[in-house]
């Protein structure tokens, strides 16, 4: 079982607890890895949603996690990779957000897999392993 970075919807729905599947998937992956990994995307976006929506409780969960997670920093390694594939998205009409691609080189800079379920927003980026939780066991 490789080393993962977690996408912001895999993390969200594992910190909402609902679908079991994706949860049995985290705990294997734990299990195996004692921790998560997500980009500094990931935390920024996860902490800006629960602010605004005011969710005191979802936050302090939210923040635990955190702690005990690696959060993986925007390196200029990570923004030169991103930019490359923004470019050739745009070249292709593949989708752009810079979030996302900021999350993808994140993975392929640090050589692990992304857990997604947003695949359409991944799939047509060369050399990244793509995992759903949803679907699938790490």
């Amino acid at each position: 079982m490789g080393e993962a970075l977690l996408d912001t919807d895999m993390l969200s729905e594992i910190l909402k607890g609902k679908d079991s599947t994706v949860l049995a998937s985290a705990q294997a992956y734990l299990a195996f890895h004692q921790r998560f990994a997500f980009s500094a995307v990931t935390f920024y976006e996860v902490l800006r949603g629960l602010l605004a929506k005011k969710a005191t409780r979802q936050l302090g969960k939210f923040l635990k996690t955190a702690d005990t997670s690696d959060i993986m920093p925007i390196s200029l390694g990570v923004l030169r990779r991103a930019a490359t594939l923004w470019a050739e998205a745009q070249q292709h009409g593949y989708p752009r957000d810079d979030a996302d691609l900021i999350i993808a080189a994140t993975a392929l800079e640090d050589g692990r897999e992304l857990v997604t379920g947003n695949l359409p927003h991944f799939v047509w980026i060369g050399g990244l392993k793509i995992i759903d939780w949803r679907s699938s066991q790490p």
